[in-house]
């Protein structure tokens, strides 16, 4: 007793270090989770442009220039260190697009107040989808303008992206004004503009899994 007395301090001491190397280890044996990196060759070759459906390496979102639901130019400077979740929907959609904007503002709330996260829904009936439409329809929804784009724009550039950049859309074939099958599937796209995760968008335990991985993305870049 008078040992442990005299060396109290000291073996306290000694047991605090010991726990914080045990500690350390373990952080160091333990794997930080990380989500894959999609290239065109992983995902479905109906979803991928002819031209890069074999490319295995150095896939980014490519540059952009659309209008949002404000009137306002959306480019990739607007999510610039930033990650974000990408769609295709339209207004007047009757089925999947429901389910998926309800999904989303599901996502918009849990985003809503982490300044690194946001969302860009790109309409695929632009023609149909104007400013004025796509403003209509956010305030309907409740979007958050500050979190989330609504973007109308080019047809061919919207179709091209989906295609050769977001690996999102079927193409149909017909060459008409309707030549492009949006799918349900949400893009996790990180702010080196990657793809890091699908999601089926009708799905609230995809929904469950974006927001789970989600949180992965944002301790990889911006630990806390």
């Amino acid at each position: 007793m008078d040992f442990l007395k005299k060396y109290r301090k000291f073996l306290g001491a000694f047991a605090a270090v010991s726990v914080i190397i045990l500690i350390l280890f373990y952080n160091a044996l333990t794997p930080i989770p990380k989500l894959p990196i999609f290239q065109p060759a992983m995902v479905n070759f109906e979803l991928v442009d002819s031209t890069i459906q074999h490319q295995k390496k150095y896939h980014h979102i490519a540059d952009f220039s659309f209008i949002n639901q404000n009137g306002k130019t959306v480019t990739p400077f607007d999510f610039k260190g930033k990650i974000y979740v990408a769609d295709f929907f339209f207004t007047t959609c009757p089925t999947i697009c429901i389910a998926m904007t309800d999904h989303l503002l599901k996502v918009q709330q849990k985003i809503r107040n982490n300044p690194n996260v946001m969302l860009l829904s790109h309409s695929v009936t632009p023609q149909i989808d104007t400013v004025a439409q796509l403003k209509k329809y956010a305030l309907e929804k409740g979007v958050v303008d500050a979190k989330w784009h609504l973007v109308t724009g080019d047809k061919k550039e919207i179709y091209e992206l989906a295609r050769k950049s977001y690996l999102a859309v079927k193409e149909d074939g017909d060459g008409g004004p309707f030549d492009m099958i949006h799918t349900e599937n949400f893009i996790l796209v990180d702010p080196d503009r990657r793809i890091r995760g699908f999601y089926d968008g009708t799905d609230i335990e995809e929904i469950k899994r974006l927001l789970e991985e989600l949180e992965v993305l944002i301790q990889e870049y911006f630990p806390s």
